[in-house]
């Protein structure tokens, strides 16, 4: 999975859209292999990334979980630890 796509389910307060916004980004760039597309590409780059957000806001909209929301600062602290644990293996 691509690192720079986070998860947006079952926090409080619920995803943005810009965090889908840039989630649909990130997959997108992914998938092409784009960071920016070309003038001729950049219509069909851009209609996917819209296509993208919204079938991410109707799946997040649709789950159901009976778990806590998860802390938007907690999950940052987690990792935060997590890359320096794992830069630190790679020293």
């Amino acid at each position: 999975m691509c690192r720079n796509i986070r998860t947006l389910f079952n926090f409080d307060p619920k995803a943005t859209d810009q965090e889908i916004d840039a989630a649909a980004l990130q997959y997108v760039r992914k998938i092409s292999g784009f960071q920016k597309p070309s003038k001729a590409n950049e219509e069909a780059f851009n209609r996917a990334i819209q296509e993208v957000a919204i079938a991410t806001k109707k799946l997040l909209e649709s789950l159901e979980t009976n778990a806590e929301p998860r802390n938007r600062e907690a999950e940052a602290e987690k990792a935060r630890i997590r890359t320096a644990k794992r830069f630190a293996a790679n020293s």
